[in-house]
């Protein structure tokens, strides 16, 4: 049986039970009135905008809605801010991912992206506010409120770049008095392995045995790594597959 979800009925209810105070909120319903989603058997949601936008703003309001506790802690993660969530222990850890990734050249990048870019990424922490907005159970960890910048500190679609060859270890040792070649020294040879990679095969009607279309993805992730969806927009985009969370855009459909 599936199940429709009307971002209009879930805005109009929560404004009811609680006046606004947000003077964000009313553009937020607003937006939310051009977007549906419907969950199907198994619940996987399949969002439609009027927009491209509109979508992007629905689909990551869904994958809140399926973990906005991996959707935020993939952002504090990609950020550098893990620490003011799980204390000193990550201190390191945000030490080398602001190395690797600077949020202030990120802010920079937004303001120079293109006008089209802007807007759905606008989109996207407009998404995530307005789910907070409505779900006042939800405690996040730190990041309560979202900014359209962010997206670009976590764009890359797949695992990330290496920056676990610097070890924490290391870090901890340099930044102590430790020994500047722990921090720097090229990581040792490894023994030959088998390369790998990510495989995607469509399968076309003709080809199987329902005559049903198949998709089949390996994207040597973890089992949890990604989320399953569909995003629809009256503006030509139908994209299905599997979205790392809290980007949004289908890496892998």
């Amino acid at each position: 049986m599936k199940k429709v979800f009307l971002f209009a009925l879930m805005g109009a209810a929560a404004c009811a039970a609680k006046p606004s105070v947000n003077p964000e909120m009313a553009a937020w319903e607003s937006r939310a009135q051009n977007v549906s989603i419907t969950r199907d058997d198994w619940g996987i949601p399949h969002v439609h905008g009027k927009t491209d936008a509109d979508a992007v703003f629905g689909m990551i309001y869904a994958q809140a809605e399926d973990d906005f506790n991996r959707v935020e802690t993939n952002y504090l993660n990609a950020m550098g801010r893990l620490a003011e969530a799980e204390g000193e222990s990550a201190i390191y850890r945000d030490l080398r991912m602001k190395l690797f990734i600077d949020p202030e050249d990120m802010k920079a990048k937004f303001e120079s992206s293109p006008d089209w870019l802007k807007v759905l990424m606008r989109a996207w922490a407009d998404g995530l506010n307005f789910y907070l907005q409505t779900h006042p159970q939800v405690k996040p960890r730190a990041l309560a409120k979202f900014e359209p910048w962010m997206p670009l500190s976590y764009s890359e679609g797949s695992i990330g770049g290496d920056i676990e060859s610097i070890g924490l270890n290391d870090l901890n040792a340099f930044y102590a008095g430790g020994a500047r070649e722990l921090a720097v020294a090229a990581p040792e040879p490894k023994a030959f392995r088998e390369p790998t990679g990510s495989n995607g095969f469509a399968v076309a009607p003709a080809n199987t045995a329902d005559h049903q279309a198949m998709l089949l993805i390996n994207p040597h992730t973890s089992f949890f790594f990604r989320s399953e969806l569909q995003m629809v927009s009256e503006e030509g985009l139908n994209a299905y597959g599997a979205a790392t969370w809290g980007q949004f855009f289908i890496y892998q459909g």
